[in-house]
């Protein structure tokens, strides 16, 4: 009777169930780098950076600490500083706007479209237009593959074309859909991602990666990655970082990598349930023409007049967590309220801030308990 009374809480995202699945494979991986001791750069992150240029189908792949160093890697190896503009969403990550603004240049911030999350290809023209109004020069836009799903690369890149702008993709989120039938890793000059542990393909720590075809850019970041060095490590050709992916997390990493693709497909057969017994509910979230989602969140939009802390907290009675992405959009918080925003305002971005929830999600998810999920959610809104 007690179980009833309180339910057994669901995991938000399961780590532990990937864990048992990979059992030994991991320990032994783990173990061979405490075994050679070559904690840095070791044999196991040139392996890795191979795997992923596989996966991925580019050319280069840099390993690097984080997804935020991979943004400002990118960003530092085009020489972005002040007095230029980067074109960001407002609804997203920080990361995105706070590699700009740490190279001293000006994010300019757009809207998102409602039923994707991802940029607006109108905002970004009008952002474009602010940007220059504000006497900056344009010279990047960073569209975000949120929760998972390819942003509309196409007219992203037709518009960074006319503008003269390059495209970095911030796939932190969405490594491992595609647009087009084309993985991302290969649209845009390059192509950022993250490997923090709750991500889709996650390490056991923080780490990123950077994805070009680019020859010239993929040289400039390794030297960025090691302090900026030259021919030798005391010949520092420009500023750099301490930008490594250490070689634990790669070992972790490959063998992640090898179960990978089986994860997608379980990812989207949750979101297929989730989409069947939720979608006459709520607003489910909606996959543009071509794309496909790793479905790094499952975030859906509450009705109008439904209290939002109400319907969360009605959940976590029941067992079942969620979390906000995001309850403010970029321009709407303290360290980037005086940043541009395109000409017109953020609407779209400030009313989902104000409706979005989501919802557990990871592979691992059984349908019995995505039953409970669904069930709990249903019962929250007659409520």
């Amino acid at each position: 009777m007690n179980q009833h009374m309180r339910p057994e809480p669901v995991p938000f995202i399961d780590i532990a169930a990937q864990r048992r699945r990979l059992g030994k494979s991991i320990d032994d991986a783990v173990a061979r780098v405490l075994n050679h001791c070559q904690f840095i750069n070791g044999p196991e992150v040139t392996a890795l950076e191979a795997a992923l240029a596989e996966f991925s189908g580019a050319r280069h792949v840099v390993t690097c600490a984080s997804g935020t160093d991979a943004l400002l890697m990118v960003l530092m190896a085009r020489n972005i500083g002040p007095g230029d503009a980067v074109l960001c969403p407002s609804f997203t990550f920080c990361a995105t706007g706070e590699a700009v603004a740490l190279t001293g240049a000006t994010p300019v911030f757009v809207d998102v479209d409602e039923s994707t999350f991802n940029m607006d290809t109108a905002s970004l023209t009008r952002g474009v237009a602010t940007a220059r109004q504000r006497g900056l020069t344009p010279r990047a836009v960073i569209p975000v593959d949120l929760f998972g799903q390819a942003a509309d690369h196409d007219a992203i890149s037709a518009i960074a074309e006319a503008e003269g702008l390059f495209v970095l993709d911030d796939a932190a989120q969405g490594f491992g859909a595609s647009y087009k039938g084309r993985k991302l890793g290969t649209l845009g000059l390059a192509t950022a991602t993250s490997f923090f542990p709750a991500k889709p393909l996650g390490c056991f720590g923080d780490g990123g990666a950077i994805f070009t075809d680019d020859d010239a850019l993929a040289d400039t970041l390794r030297s960025i990655r090691v302090h900026g060095q030259g021919s030798d490590k005391y010949d520092n050709v420009r500023l750099g970082l301490t930008g490594r992916l250490d070689t634990m997390q790669a070992a972790v990493l490959i063998e992640k990598l090898k179960i990978f693709e089986d994860e997608i497909a379980a990812r989207n057969e949750v979101a297929d349930r989730y989409s069947r017994g939720l979608g006459n509910v709520v607003t489910v979230p909606r996959l543009a023409s071509g794309c496909t989602s790793v479905w790094a969140q499952y975030t859906i939009r509450l009705p109008k007049g439904i209290d939002r802390d109400g319907f969360a907290a009605a959940l976590k009675a029941q067992g079942i967590p969620t979390a906000i992405y995001y309850t403010k959009s970029m321009h709407q918080q303290t360290a980037y309220r005086d940043y541009p925003v395109a000409d017109g305002g953020l609407p779209a971005s400030e009313r989902l801030s104000d409706d979005v929830i989501s919802l557990p999600m990871h592979a691992y998810l059984d349908e019995a308990t995505q039953e409970r999920v669904i069930q709990a959610v249903r019962s929250a809104l007659q409520a």
